[in-house]
């Protein structure tokens, strides 16, 4: 049990590592934040770039947390904002399955941060390490509410950009 939950933990959050530095940096074929700025615009999310860093601060810190077993429903809870937010502005529209361009995959990665977060980290993880017991169904709730709570937050804050007008075709207006 607890090589098959390293081998989990370290695989999904350095995938999330990566599209945090995608969307950071432009690393691995990412479009950095100018790039995932705009096209987080053209998906409604406002203002475009400061999404794009916090998605990609969200990603890579949450990423890292999850990958070391590190106060692991903070990670977790991190990757289900992300996932969250992507499910409602990107893939929604499209229904569940992925080879529509559906949501199914964004679920089953925060289903994996949630069940991660129940069981726990196990034994190879600094959460053991250090005796942080943040592991079980309450932990793993209380991952899951502060996941949508942050993903209500981001979409909020974008909802609020677009009618306050502080974007106008992708510009910020002057004075905003």
């Amino acid at each position: 049990m607890d090589l098959a939950m390293l081998v989990l933990r370290v695989l999904v959050g350095a995938l999330f590592v990566g599209h945090g530095v995608q969307k950071l940096f432009g690393w691995f074929g990412g479009h950095g934040v100018q790039g995932t700025g705009a096209f987080f615009e053209s998906q409604g999310m406002r203002p475009g770039k400061v999404m794009a860093i916090l998605a990609g601060l969200s990603e890579l810190a949450g990423g890292l947390l999850f990958a070391l077993g590190l106060v692991t429903p903070l990670g977790a809870a991190l990757l289900t904002a992300v996932m969250l937010v992507a499910i409602w502005s990107v893939h929604r529209a499209n229904g569940l399955w992925i080879t529509d361009g559906g949501f199914e995959y964004n679920l089953v990665l925060a289903a994996i941060a949630f069940a991660v977060t129940a069981a726990g980290p196990a034994a190879w993880s600094l959460d053991r390490a250090w005796s942080i017991d943040l592991a079980g169904y309450g932990w793993a709730l209380a991952e899951l509410g502060a996941g949508l709570a942050g993903s209500l937050l981001a979409l909020g804050m974008s909802w609020l950009a677009a009618r306050r007008g502080q974007h106008h075709g992708g510009a910020a207006v002057a004075g905003a």
